[in-house]
Formats: structure tokens, sequence, C-alpha cells
């Protein structure tokens, strides 16, 4: 009778997976540990497999914390980012460096194009409608109030980027 093999998959496999999975986007520690750990990997090789990674320097929750926000801030505000990182396991540590490094500038101008994004064609009766209607919207996603207000009144007083394009 022939001995029966081992259904666990061996650690390069653990590796190479992970590296895998690193060419098609960054991950944090955390996702990567849970995705290795789905696809039947032991949390001995997963264990393994991540510290190998971080030791090559493939995998870096800060590195990834920061690409998240850059990617994302055109859309997220601040608090959403940090929420987001946060349920992506990345440490608060990292978190908070990678979302202080957007200027309020950039937080005005992003929320900006997304009120005249979200406010399309649509009329309003005053900018307290625009506020209420738009400023919502942008409060769900992340932005703080003061930034809403300056974006809203930027776009009902018509001194938004595009409108002077």
């Amino acid at each position: 009778m022939l001995p029966r093999k081992s259904s666990k998959k061996p650690l390069a496999g653990a590796l190479a997976t992970g590296l895998r999975l690193l060419a098609q986007r960054s991950h944090s520690r955390y996702e990567l540990r849970r995705k290795l750990g789905r696809r039947g990997f032991d949390e001995d090789e997963v264990e393994s497999a991540v510290a190998k990674l971080v030791r090559l320097r493939y995998l870096d929750d800060r590195q990834f914390a920061e690409g998240h926000v850059r990617r994302r801030s055109a859309t997220r505000g601040p608090l959403a980012l940090s929420a987001e990182l946060a349920a992506r396991g990345v440490d608060r540590d990292s978190a908070d460096r990678a979302v202080a490094a957007i200027d309020v500038e950039a937080q005005v101008a992003a929320a900006t194009r997304l009120v005249e994004r979200l406010a399309g064609r649509k009329s309003f009766a005053g900018y307290r409608e625009l506020l209420d209607s738009v400023g919502s919207k942008l409060v769900r996603r992340g932005f703080a109030p003061g930034v809403v207000r300056a974006a809203c009144s930027a776009v009902w007083d018509g001194t938004a980027s595009t409108s002077e394009a």
C-alpha cells in the first residue's frame, strides 16, 4: 500500500503563493496571512512565509498604508482611510503616518472635485441645500466637516478649479 500523501502544502508553496498574491497587488501582513490560510496552508507555514517576505522587503505595512492612502485619497477622507487601513490590519502608527501625509489643501481639493461630481447638473436653491445634499455624502466618505464646508463653499461661489477652466 502506498503511503498517504500529506494534504499540507510545503513552505515553498506558501512563499510562492504569497509572492504571486503580492505580484497582483500590495497586501498588508494581515491580509496576506488571511489569504494564505484560506488557501489551505497551516499557521506555521503562513508565518514562515510572511516572515520571509518581510525580511526580503516584499511585504511592508508602512509602504502598503502609504500606497493605499495615495490611491484612495481622491475619493476618501482621512477618517475613512484610517478605518480602511484598520480593517486591513495595518497598525495604528503606520496608518496615522500615512494619513497625516495628506495636507488640508489636498483634502479640500479632493472634496471640491467630489462636490462638483456629486452635485452634477442638479440645481440647488442655496448653499445650505448643497451642503445638506452633497456634504453629508462627503462626511460619510471620511472628510472632516470643515473640509466639506470649504469644498461646498468653493463650488457654490464658483471658485472651484474645474469651473474656472
